[in-house]
């Protein structure tokens, strides 16, 4: 990195401002960097500057960068294609064509030679946009039309779209604002949609649009009243039922109506009560519910149409253990298909509805990743699901529930000379400061020495229960060829270990955390697994916040950090519910008007807790219009700690003007990001190579 460089960092200018809160008064000389409208010329002038000076700060980089960005591509089958799945007699499936940037929705006929039909050209829709995105799609039951959500600005504010599949005729209908999720009607002229909140952008009115009508008259549907909830729209795989799924972080309700009725009257299927998630999927006239009420990692059980309240006539499929957390659930003609974490793994559960013994899927390797796929018809004893590890490709398979007999489908190609045997991967176990063990995944090349000397790069999460299973990155290889150990750090606060594994790293013991992450790093150069003055950790949202911890707390366990769309401003967030997702935190990091959680959120908040000390190199990445975490957050606290820390290492902030959440939204464009982003750790690795 450029230490001698004469490119001198911007200054952000400190303009007194006071944060209230009902415990105390915080001031805040960054505040003036918050521009809700994106149009301020100062907000935007400073952001231009960081850019720049991240540009020439990295100069000297573009040749490696470019070299990455190559290596990474020249892996890709540019020209590929998803697994096709079968839905009312099409198969679907997604398509690149070499050189481009957006896939290629489309469909043929269930017949032998159909000929392809272009539902979608991603590339052509994209057209003269910096940034563009296919949020969701739905075809109508009569097979004949398609709607679809667009985001042009990267803010998650969808624009839902329709389309002639019979003529090729784009719609007039078009509806701003929305989530993206569709769910139609058995008429295939009625669609329920959700509107989101012109404020805090989250989906609260659930709507009835009918093709053809003026959507600025479209009924109401369902208005959520409860800000601490999410709201989406679907259908059972039976397309009997359409849902209106309202849910948070530790509470569900669900409505259901039948999707033949045109008056579409909803039934509440279990009133919402603190502590209770459920989950429903329809069988034979039959709920088939994933419920934690008395089950903390969730079970299974069904009950009658209509009986959902009458807890006493639960029947109960898969009970609760304390050792397996029950996820995803797909429900066929003649068995159930569990998703279900054990021993910190991802499997699938098979369970027969004749009897049967259940059992759980054979894996190949001794840590991997198993997920179910695509199965949207229920009448087919066939399952197609998904197998990954450090070291393996997603794997797309199709199990014959019957005979037992798995087909490949397909294995994602890797080009090149990429060989699985050349790498090898670990599941270890860390011991963190107050005796829980935690899991950890690693993966490195063969023939590593373990000696102390290889650099690291350390991942994590830990928040809102995600699990971060080990899968597979052709784009990773750059870093293991060059001689890197890449962990996954499993730390408290995702759900790898189940419920209490979520429990114990959130709210008042969100610290648990970010100990975690500093404790596998100093055991894996305990182990000699890395040299402890070449490792680098990384992550990103709340996964960011995790990044901006972990430089206060321990930054001398670290040579650098990159951290994308952080969110490190905790406690001024918390106290802003006109921010999207404010409202739905309270129970993930605490309602700031209570002391207890205040005070807990002030004591980690990265903005809060910069100090005069010594930091890594840090590059942040930002997208002016992220939705989820707001762009003055990372913007703030990079002024704050360059003002502050007492080295000279690079701080870097680079904020993509044309983007949110999610980054840029092409598939190249993303690579060039993560060639940056190596490009930075290995020249401060010293293993550029």
């Amino acid at each position: 990195m450029q230490k001698d460089s004469v490119v001198q960092p911007p200054t952000a200018a400190r303009q007194p401002h006071e944060v209230r809160s009902p415990h105390g008064v915080r001031h805040d000389d960054y505040h003036w960097l918050r521009d809700d409208t994106r149009r301020d010329p100062r907000v935007l002038e400073y952001l231009q500057a960081e850019n720049a000076y991240t540009a020439a700060m990295m100069a000297h980089l573009r040749p490696l960068e470019d070299r990455l960005y190559a290596e990474i591509v020249g892996r890709i089958k540019q020209d590929d294609s998803s697994v096709p799945y079968r839905r009312r007699g099409y198969l679907y499936y997604t398509r690149f064509e070499a050189g481009k940037e957006y896939p290629i929705h489309a469909r043929k006929a269930d017949a032998r030679d159909a000929p392809e039909q272009v539902m979608l050209e991603g590339n052509q829709l994209a057209a003269g946009s910096d940034f563009y995105e296919i949020g969701g799609t739905a075809v109508a039951p009569d097979n004949q039309l398609l709607a679809w959500a667009e985001d042009r600005v990267g803010r998650r504010q969808y624009t839902l779209r329709f389309k002639d599949l019979a003529t090729g005729e784009l719609l007039p209908d078009r509806i701003e604002n929305a989530e993206p999720e569709i769910a139609w009607a058995a008429d295939s002229r009625t669609l329920l949609y959700v509107e989101k909140h012109p404020e805090t952008l989250l989906g609260y009115r659930v709507r009835k649009h009918v093709l053809g009508t003026d959507p600025a008259r479209d009924a109401l549907v369902y208005e959520q009243d409860d800000a601490s909830l999410f709201t989406s729209v679907s259908h059972t795989r039976d397309d009997r039922f359409l849902l209106i799924f309202a849910g948070g972080h530790d509470m569900t309700e669900i409505r259901y109506a039948l999707a033949s009725d045109p008056a579409l009257r909803f039934t509440t299927m279990l009133p919402k009560e603190p502590g209770h998630e459920y989950y429903a999927e329809h069988r034979a006239g039959r709920w088939i519910l994933r419920s934690n009420w008395q089950a903390p990692n969730f079970r299974v059980v069904d009950v009658p149409v209509g009986g959902e309240r009458d807890r006493a006539s639960w029947r109960e499929l898969i009970a609760h253990r304390d050792e397996a957390s029950i996820g995803e659930i797909a429900a066929f003609d003649g068995f159930m298909a569990v998703n279900e974490r054990s021993g910190g793994l991802l499997r699938i559960r098979i369970r027969p509805w004749d009897g049967g013994e259940e059992y759980l899927i054979d894996a190949d390797e001794a840590a991997f990743t198993m997920c179910l796929d695509v199965n949207e018809e229920p009448d087919t004893p066939r399952l197609r699901y998904t197998y990954t590890s450090l070291t393996t490709p997603v794997t797309t398979y199709e199990l014959d529930t019957r005979s037992g007999q798995r087909t490949l489908l397909k294995r994602e190609p890797v080009l090149g000379d990429f060989d699985p045997a050349q790498y090898v991967t670990e599941h270890l176990w860390a011991t963190a400061r107050d005796g829980a063990r935690v899991p950890v995944s690693i993966v490195y090349r063969k023939g590593m020495a373990r000696d102390g000397t290889a650099p690291l790069l350390q991942y994590g999460y830990g928040s809102y229960g995600y699990s971060v299973d080990p899968v597979f990155s052709a784009a990773r290889l750059s870093l293991l060829d060059r001689g890197f150990v890449f962990a996954i750090a499993h730390i408290r606060g995702g759900e790898e270990l189940g419920r209490r594994w979520y429990d114990d790293g959130k709210l008042l013991r969100k610290m648990n955390s970010f100990n975690d992450f500093i404790d596998v790093t100093r055991f894996l150069v305990g182990a000699a697994y890395a040299d402890a003055r070449r490792v680098f950790a990384i992550g990103r949202s709340a996964g960011g916040l995790l990044m901006g911890a972990v430089a206060n707390l321990a930054p001398q366990d670290y040579r650098g950090i990159v951290t994308s769309v952080p969110f490190l401003d905790v406690v001024t967030t918390m106290l802003d519910e006109s921010l999207p997702l404010t409202t739905n935190e309270y129970v993930e990091w605490g309602d700031p008007r209570d002391r207890r959680y205040y005070e807990t959120m002030l004591s980690y908040s990265p903005y809060d807790n910069v100090t005069a000390q010594d930091y890594p190199a840090v590059l942040v990445t930002a997208g002016l219009w992220d939705s989820q975490v707001q762009y003055f957050e990372p913007a703030k606290w990079v002024a704050k700690l360059r003002r502050l820390k007492t080295d000279s290492n690079p701080l870097l902030l680079r904020t993509n003007m044309e983007a949110g959440h999610g980054g840029r939204s092409g598939r190249f464009q993303r690579i060039r990001e993560t060639a940056e982003e190596f490009a930075f750790v290995l020249d401060l690795a010293d293993a550029a190579g």
